[in-house]
């Protein structure tokens, strides 16, 4: 009963629910939420499956209550069986999970170190924006994140874009910056990384990326309009990816966020049902199949 109970779980967390997720304008109305809700229910799917995976190879040691046993007139027949084995499994899991996601953490932070290295050697500092100019004629405006943060605006960037949309997109990644964005990035990432197939995995992480993206356009909101902001999207849309480690402005979901830009300002979910939402989902598998027996 219980390996069924967290199977179903599975399959709605891993494939039904990202595919209704996938798009919503409620979690584009709240961007920092919508992608927290999105963390949530990657880390709520890897307990499920852990849950699942040791009930699997350990049926005998500990057949749980689950929920019933929260509540005292609906007890289970028959007496629970102590758990006599240790979770070798979760804390293998756990293991893995850590080494991957530092690894994952590292190569990004390597690839920032690296960059950052060249943009000091050959990039000039622009005082007025704040920023560092690349002599490159490729229009391009980026960010490297972390702890010694950077700008980077490209030659062509400059000569593109007028002092508006140039105010835009440096506002835009100086979001990013005080968002600290790819540290949410990081966890779906490398759940990607180990799942990649799953709804889950491939959706959670186009979706994170383009709510971080949207997020970061709603800080720049705060010192230029809506319009500015769209036309310097559409204006850097064709200057490709930005470099790895790093948050472009218009390398993620540009035709997404010009539409979102042009609808009037909506509310998504309310702050305090989103933070429930987001609090309880990763213990969720644990209350449904391993609650104590009263």
């Amino acid at each position: 009963m219980t390996l069924a109970l967290l199977g179903l779980y599975l399959a709605v967390t891993g494939v039904l629910l990202p595919r209704r997720m996938a798009g919503s304008a409620r979690l584009q109305a709240r961007p920092v939420l919508g992608a927290t809700l999105w963390l949530a229910l990657m880390a709520s799917f890897t307990v499920a499956l852990v849950l699942a995976a040791h009930h699997a190879l350990e049926p005998a040691a500990h057949e749980p209550a689950g929920l019933l046993g929260l509540l005292p007139h609906l007890e289970p027949a028959g007496p629970v069986v102590p758990h006599t084995h240790g979770w070798w499994l979760p804390a293998a899991a756990g293991a893995v999970l850590t080494v991957v996601l530092t690894a994952v953490g590292a190569r990004a932070g390597r690839a920032r170190q690296r960059h950052r290295a060249v943009l000091d050697v050959v990039a000039v500092r622009d005082r007025r924006w704040g920023a560092l100019v690349l002599e490159h004629a490729h229009p391009t405006v980026y960010c490297l994140p972390g702890r010694r943060s950077r700008v980077v605006l490209s030659r062509g960037a400059l000569r593109l874009l007028d002092e508006r949309q140039l105010a835009a997109a440096v506002a835009h990644e100086h979001g990013h910056i005080r968002g600290r964005h790819h540290l949410f990035r990081l966890p779906a990432d490398t759940f990607a990384l180990l799942l990649g197939p799953l709804p889950l995995a491939r959706l959670g992480r186009s979706e994170v990326a383009l709510l971080l993206e949207m997020a970061a356009d709603d800080a720049a909101l705060a010192t230029v309009s809506r319009g500015e902001l769209a036309s310097a999207l559409c204006a850097l849309a064709a200057s490709g990816t930005a470099p790895g480690g790093s948050l472009g402005a218009a390398s993620t979901g540009v035709l997404a966020r010009v539409r979102r830009l042009a609808r009037p300002g909506s509310r998504g979910p309310r702050q305090l049902a989103g933070r429930l939402a987001v609090s309880a989902l990763p213990v969720l598998p644990y209350l449904l199949a391993c609650a104590p027996h009263p």
